[in-house]
């Protein structure tokens, strides 16, 4: 029936796992929890993980080399024996006291992809991460169900999504792309481009490793370093491009990448802040596009 599938780098999943267990075991469904281990460096975080193995139907992979976020979910696929696949984040949390049920009840629904949402903590957890949480806070505004299904196919994220195999392996996740960012929107374009039916509904788990500022800028610099290898394909797909093509039809890029370079010292150091601001920010994503598009 179910294969719960968590690719996991430098974080402990065990309570994630042990509450999925408890409640799958309590539906009566016959499931599988799969972990992989992206080859994590700290040897703390897969010594906890291998607790994993002792759970009746779950375990855990440990991969020797890391292979990013795309194929290590293609492997997970591979593994998962069952016909729905339940792809989760490792630094989840399950809110909901019928989270599996939630998603069983809907597989029926004539759709081959359900898509839960996810959600963040009411209060900033530190002062460290209050850009990336300012950040999804303000997109937490539009992420219930109903605001999601306007845009079903751009709003997809594999933060937390139901899939039938058989769908998930005539896409697959494009392991061309290498580190962080954009692999979820080409799945969503795939998705859309092969009219798979997609249901978004109200079953979120929380998100719980928000980055410190200084981390998160540097993953935003990877994201966007892929945006820009992906941009013919991204096309009408991406808010940021739109505003470059904007930018490059004015002839004002050059102007921007000098006005970044200028300006990074201070801006950094304010996003890197306790109190950055979310218009600086998109400023920043912007300006260090146009630097990589120029370089």
């Amino acid at each position: 029936m179910l294969s719960i599938l968590i690719p996991t780098y430098n974080y402990d999943c065990t309570h994630l796992v042990s509450d999925l267990h408890q409640q799958a075991d309590q539906s009566g469904i016959d499931y599988e929890i799969i972990v992989a281990d992206d080859a994590s460096p700290i040897s703390l975080y897969k010594e906890k993980n291998r607790e994993i193995n002792a759970l009746p139907h779950c375990r855990l992979i440990e991969l020797e080399e890391n292979v990013g976020r795309a194929r290590i979910r293609n492997l997970l696929a591979d593994a998962a024996r069952h016909e729905w696949l339940l792809f989760m984040d490792s630094d989840a949390e399950v809110i909901a006291p019928r989270f599996i049920t939630n998603y069983m009840t809907h597989c029926t629904a004539g759709v081959d992809v359900i898509c839960g949402g996810l959600c963040h903590a009411d209060t900033l957890p530190s002062p460290t991460v209050s850009l990336r949480y300012a950040y999804e806070k303000r997109a937490d505004k539009r992420r219930a169900a109903r605001y999601r299904a306007e845009h079903p196919y751009e709003r997809f994220t594999p933060f937390n999504f139901l899939i039938r195999k058989e769908t998930f392996m005539a896409i697959r996740f494009d392991e061309t792309i290498k580190g962080y960012g954009h692999e979820d929107t080409l799945f969503g374009i795939e998705l859309q481009r092969k009219e798979i039916p997609l249901l978004h509904i109200d079953n979120p788990l929380r998100h719980l490793g928000l980055e410190a500022n200084e981390a998160f800028l540097l993953k935003t610099q990877t994201a966007l370093r892929n945006l820009a290898l992906m941009e013919t394909t991204l096309q009408g797909h991406s808010s940021l491009i739109n505003a470059y093509n904007l930018l490059c039809r004015l002839h004002l890029t050059k102007t921007v990448v000098r006005w970044y370079a200028r300006h990074e010292a201070k801006l950094t150091a304010h996003l890197s802040g306790t109190r950055p601001k979310l218009s600086l920010f998109f400023l920043y994503k912007l300006a260090y596009y146009c630097k990589v598009k120029t370089e």
